[in-house]
């Protein structure tokens, strides 16, 4: 009798992790590194946060789970290439062998694993098994039905919402944070009013994909399940999070899901190398901590997160990460230095020194010459975006 009460204990947050996920490689030189989930998870075990048995490994998806959110052309495609059976003429159409997402032994299966990991996490969830579930090897939110794109073959995301509603009858609110907007993701909800997309993002003026403007907005059924917030070049942590409290709750009010799936990008600091905005540690810090109120507040704590951007392995991405899942399992928020050891193990493997602390040292950069200029902007575009729900509020009151 105790045993089988045991078995059926729930815990507050499981961690999706194995070391096959690592298998997921462009190659030694490509700017998405996996590198960045074993300085992670040896960031949290050094900081005796991530026990074992909040740790459960990935599976790899079905063709039939991939089928969700992809052509079975496409996936025979990435089947092929990762046998080397395909030639670079026919890849280059799907988006498979160009510099961004170049061919790789066992591309399919990577792939995949990568997508079971994130489904792992939704069952976790779903069956309350967890009240809440990270899959950082998850995030990949430029894959299309039928083409790779910006480093993403699969979109577990897509697979992940699609099999949200096959298999449980959720809405579903998609949450992205990332720098890159999340057009993937976005595209295959367009017209689905079960389905709520949000993207805050920098700009497509300056940076991939080049979408994620204000006036998408949904198409159909799905008008004003689409909400996209392009945020300014050099954009700092108050603007960011202003948007990001005040659109969350607005959002959640207006959509009311039944189960939140956040992308945690970390590609919005100041030091990832392939964007242009001003965040710090603070927002990573901040962002899961609303996330977890409102997945409380909504959905009876129904809360799935995965990982995403975040080029700078070194020195932000492990930090981040690492936050995002103390706040998921309720961990307390750490201050002040990094573990010792943990510094000591990889900085003679870092290419630049290593940020010793929690919190990003003072006077990170020089101050920006255009903030009123950006946050103001940042504040009208905020506004635009909301003008649906505001409106419709408006008429009903």
């Amino acid at each position: 009798m105790a045993k089988n009460a045991a078995n059926k204990r729930i815990e507050h947050a499981v961690f999706i992790y194995s070391e096959d996920q690592l298998g997921y490689k462009f190659s030694e030189t490509h700017p998405f590194n996996q590198k960045r989930l074993v300085l992670t998870v040896d960031l949290l075990r050094k900081m005796n946060a991530l026990p074992e048995n909040l740790v459960v490994p990935a599976r790899v998806a079905t063709d039939e789970e991939l089928l969700l959110a992809h052509d079975q052309r496409y996936i025979d495609i990435v089947k092929k290439a990762s046998n080397g059976e395909l030639s670079p003429e026919v890849g280059e159409s799907y988006g498979i062998g160009t510099e961004d997402t170049p061919i790789f032994e066992n591309m399919h299966e990577a792939s995949a694993r990568l997508v079971g990991g994130t489904l792992t996490a939704v069952d976790y969830v779903m069956e309350g098994k967890a009240q809440h579930a990270l899959n950082l090897g998850g995030g990949l939110h430029h894959g299309f039905r039928g083409k790779a794109s910006g480093f993403c073959i699969y979109n577990d995301s897509s697979v992940a919402i699609k099999y949200l509603q096959k298999k449980y009858g959720a809405r579903v609110l998609y949450i992205d944070t990332d720098a890159h907007h999340g057009d993937g993701v976005q595209w295959c909800f367009y017209d689905d009013p079960d389905v709520c997309t949000v993207s805050i993002h920098e700009t497509g003026r300056y940076l991939f994909p080049g979408t994620g403007n204000i006036n998408e907005r949904g198409n159909g059924q799905g008008y004003g399940t689409s909400f996209n917030f392009p945020i300014d070049a050099f954009t700092e942590d108050e603007s960011f999070l202003e948007i990001y409290r005040t659109a969350m709750k607005e959002i959640m009010e207006h959509f009311k899901p039944d189960v939140i799936l956040s992308q945690n990008g970390a590609d919005a600091h100041y030091l990832d190398p392939l964007t242009h905005l001003y965040g710090t540690m603070d927002i990573y810090r901040e962002i899961p901590k609303i996330a977890h109120e409102l997945a409380h507040e909504y959905c009876g704590g129904k809360w799935i997160a995965v990982g995403g951007g975040g080029y700078d392995i070194w020195r932000v991405v492990p930090r981040a990460w690492s936050l995002l899942w103390m706040e998921m399992s309720d961990f307390a928020q750490p201050t002040g230095p990094l573990p010792g050891q943990w510094l000591e193990n990889w900085q003679p493997e870092s290419p630049v020194p290593l940020i010793k602390t929690w919190d990003d040292p003072k006077n990170m950069y020089e101050p920006i010459p255009r903030k009123e200029e950006i946050n103001e902007k940042n504040q009208q575009m905020m506004d635009k975006s909301l003008y649906i729900i505001r409106h419709t509020q408006k008429n009903l009151s």
